[in-house]
């Protein structure tokens, strides 16, 4: 069967930016390799499984909220707009706006080509009214598309809590660039996990499946696999846990034993319990998720939240009269 016909952009980094920025994060102390680097195909359908675990709520939660206020967003967003996904993933939870808000476009941007290429034409075979255009791409960065590739008022719509896998500071330099992406009339619709009992977390980042670690390791594999690293998965573990001072999630990779991870020319060696630092998982309150935003000279205009206030999902439009502070 003929593919529906979508417009793929493809900015995706080169192998050489995968390299020099794991080399660095090797390099550092205390070490580190970004989370972003988790979503080739294999990792993106792990992740995908993670989001149907009992344990992790976040999928759930703001899927329910979302089928609750698609039509109010709808009603903000206003008619024959764009929709933009940041991190399209499997662009379910884009349904329910696509359906609510009947756009004139939609873009994904993803990193993970095949993924968001495969998302994107199953959205072009089931809405075949809908203008699909896909962007790989690393949506921390600037992102430039074609002259007139996008029309009309944009909603970007980052959900999922990603927001927390960015320290503050990155946080707040996103979000400018999101503004920047959606001035001057647009708005941003964002997933925001709230504070909450640190023993619902553990459960969330430590399922008995064992599927997160799967997902935690996968990032050695790819190393193997796209990088030509030497390196055993299995000396390694899955660690997880919350860091209630800097109200946050963390996640690792922890050598079981003493061994190197040789890499382009250079090896690194790793004492037992030493580790590799995955990813971050910030919590925020309302208020403090409103002040960053205010921060980026985007203007909270709704919020919803589920009953048991363990999610929060944030409508903000541009602030013209604020100055973001930074740039």
């Amino acid at each position: 069967m003929k593919q529906p016909a979508i417009r793929f952009y493809d900015e995706h980094p080169a192998p050489a930016t995968m390299l020099e920025e794991v080399l660095q994060g090797l390099t550092s102390r205390p070490r580190c390799i970004a989370p972003k680097f988790f979503y080739d195909e294999r990792g993106s359908r792990l992740f995908d499984a993670i989001c149907e675990l009992p344990e992790y709520y976040p999928t759930r939660t703001e899927m329910g909220i979302l089928e609750s206020c698609a039509g109010e967003v709808a009603k903000l967003a206003g008619p024959d707009g764009t929709l933009i996904e940041l991190g399209s993933g499997a662009s379910r939870k884009t349904r329910l706006l696509l359906e609510a808000m009947r756009p004139r476009q939609y873009l994904g941007i993803d990193i993970s080509r095949e993924f968001l290429r495969e998302s994107a034409q199953l959205l072009a075979h089931d809405y075949p009214w809908l203008d699909v255009h896909a962007a790989c791409a690393d949506f921390l960065q600037d992102l430039e598309l074609p002259d007139g590739a996008i029309e009309g008022r944009k909603l970007a719509f980052f959900p999922g809590s990603t927001i927390g896998n960015f320290d503050p500071h990155e946080a707040l330099a996103f979000l400018v660039r999101v503004r920047r992406l959606i001035q001057p009339d647009g708005a941003l619709l964002i997933g925001v996990d709230l504070k909450k009992d640190p023993q619902v977390l553990h459960a969330a980042y430590n399922d008995s499946a064992g599927i997160t670690a799967a997902f935690n390791l996968n990032l050695l594999e790819r190393l193997r696999r796209e990088l030509g690293a030497v390196v055993n998965p299995q000396g390694f573990k899955h660690r997880a846990f919350y860091n209630d001072r800097r109200g946050r999630i963390e996640m690792h990779l922890v050598s079981r034993r003493a061994q190197d991870i040789r890499l382009n020319g250079h090896s690194f060696h790793f004492e037992p319990g030493e580790s590799i630092h995955t990813e971050n998982s910030y919590k925020y309150s309302v208020e403090e998720f409103h002040a960053l935003a205010r921060g980026a000279g985007l203007r909270p205009r709704q919020v919803w939240l589920d009953r048991a206030r363990l999610f929060s999902v944030h409508y903000l439009g541009v602030h013209f009269r604020s100055r973001p502070r930074i740039a």
